[in-house]
């Protein structure tokens, strides 16, 4: 109680961190506010001293920096708190990607919506798990709604279903799995004969261009690595669906094809497979058919892109990834079926203390059935979120945006004495390489010209001016821009190419 004449005390706010305070809480939400204002204006504060889209440092430089920066590391005796925090994020934004300067372009790697970005801490601070109805009972009817319009958009019908990933990796895994398993019987007869029992050596048949995850699926699956099969691409970099039919009709006895995987959008190129002829081919052998979209499927999205994609509705499963072409923070990718028994067959376990069968029946069953994950935070919230905000048609523009940015970086590099293009771009990706001073040179040194480029790539990395990527092409390196920044420009393009010819001249004299 306070003394007359005097005023009562005011009460001390919050400091940054209070060890005693749950983020979900009234006082919590609040704090959380107060954490995400100064953690940002700390970050904008050091975007604002950035000069490109990485740090100017070799990797052996930023080591050390942080070791000087961490003398205890990551996990002191005793906590600094609020001035310790507000420093690790100064040092982080400061050193880290910053995927939202348009000269940031190696990746599949788009810089997130703040929409998207501010569901994502909402959806931490009240920590739900799809697993089960009353660990997020909210977030289990948002993603269950959220994969429903993913298989609307896909062509599926209504026994479609699906589920959200974290990432095109974990996608093509559950798809193969689902193709194992359907192939072999079902999940019990795997799992009581073993794969080292089976009469027959299941094959996965894939593009030479197909994504890794597919051997890295395999090999996890029990399968084994060399059990992919890789079909020849034609000069556009697709699959030839007619080289799949040679390869399915003149197989090994044994072999018994467990699954066909398309892929619409390399990593490389973004070539898109000739989807209805493969799904022909795959039909016509009884194989099942899943479509790697992780990286095409945006084009969904896209009035103008969309026709690329014609054909996925006959696939069995489909990979997209709304990482990569619908701007969500990492994770956010999505395995649709067709049918919706499919999925479960594999994964439809019940489990008495998360899903028993009464509540079930009650209504009450969250998506452990449907995941390879128990514990799975609720990605769906940013993705609806994102999806309510902007719509199909934003979303799709977009994309457009970057399509239009990687046409007119084709044409600048055709246009370019000093750069060669590989190929057309069908999506968003470009690919191409740095010419020495004289043509001459490069035709009689392909080595050279090789060690130039990959030089010149890590020059840029090294002044953190530009972030490029890099491919081989017939064992010749490439250089390559992923361009999924919508707000980059024509001109911040042309900068862009100007610096990597800068950087290729300064290796022609180094």
């Amino acid at each position: 109680m306070s003394m007359p004449g005097h005023a009562p005390p005011v009460p001390a706010p919050p400091t940054l961190l209070e060890p005693d305070l749950l983020a979900a809480d009234p006082a919590g939400l609040a704090d959380v506010g107060r954490l995400v204002t100064e953690l940002t204006r700390e970050a904008a504060s050091a975007l604002r001293r950035r000069s490109g889209p990485l740090p100017a440092l070799t990797p052996a430089e930023l080591s050390r920096l942080v070791d000087a920066q961490l003398p205890e590391g990551p996990l002191p005796r005793t906590g600094g708190g609020r001035s310790a925090v507000l420093a690790l994020a100064r040092s982080f934004a400061a050193h880290t990607v910053d995927l939202a300067d348009p000269r940031a372009a190696a990746h599949l790697q788009p810089p997130a919506l703040s929409v998207a970005a501010a569901a994502d801490v909402l959806a931490s601070v009240f920590n739900p798990s799809l697993d089960t109805w009353d660990s997020g009972p909210y977030a289990v009817e948002i993603e269950r709604r959220v994969i429903r319009s993913l298989a609307d958009l896909a062509g599926y019908g209504p026994e479609a279903d699906g589920v959200l990933t974290p990432g095109g990796t974990a996608s093509n895994l559950q798809a193969l799995l689902i193709a194992r398993d359907t192939a072999l019987g079902g999940r019990a007869d795997v799992r009581g004969a073993g794969l080292t029992g089976l009469t027959v050596t299941p094959v996965v048949y894939c593009s030479e261009l197909a994504h890794f995850s597919v051997a890295r699926a395999c090999a996890v699956l029990g399968l084994g690595e060399d059990a992919v099969r890789t079909v020849p691409a034609d000069a556009e970099h697709r699959m030839i669906p007619a080289e799949l039919a040679r390869s399915l009709a003149n197989r090994a006895a044994g072999e018994l094809p467990i699954a066909v995987v398309a892929t619409a959008g390399t990593t490389d190129y973004g070539s898109i497979d000739p989807l209805p002829e493969i799904a022909v081919v795959a039909a016509r052998h009884g194989v099942r058919l899943h479509v790697d979209a992780a990286y095409g499927g945006g084009a969904l999205f896209s009035d103008r892109l969309r026709p690329l994609l014609a054909g996925l509705d006959a696939a069995d499963s489909v990979t997209i990834d709304l990482h990569k072409t619908a701007w969500q923070p990492a994770a956010a990718s999505a395995l649709l079926v067709r049918e919706r028994r499919d999925l479960v067959a594999s994964t439809g376990l019940r489990v008495a203390y998360l899903n028993p069968d009464d509540d079930g029946a009650e209504g009450y069953d969250g998506l452990l059935g449907h995941s390879l994950q128990t514990t799975r935070r609720a990605d769906a919230f940013k993705v609806a979120a994102t999806f309510l905000a902007l719509g199909r048609e934003g979303i799709g523009a977009m994309l457009d945006a970057c399509h239009d940015l990687a046409g007119h970086a084709a044409r600048t590099v055709e246009a370019h004495p000093r750069l060669e293009l590989t190929t057309d771009p069908v999506l968003t990706t470009v690919v191409f390489r740095y010419l020495p001073h004289r043509a001459a040179d490069a035709a009689a040194d392909p080595a050279g010209i090789d060690e130039i480029n990959g030089a010149l790539r890590r020059r840029l990395l090294r002044e953190g001016t530009a972030l490029v990527g890099r491919t081989d092409v017939a064992d010749s390196v490439r250089l390559k821009l992923t361009l999924l920044n919508p707000q980059a420009t024509t001109t911040d393009i042309d900068e862009l190419l100007t610096a990597v010819v800068r950087a290729g001249m300064s290796e022609e004299t180094s």
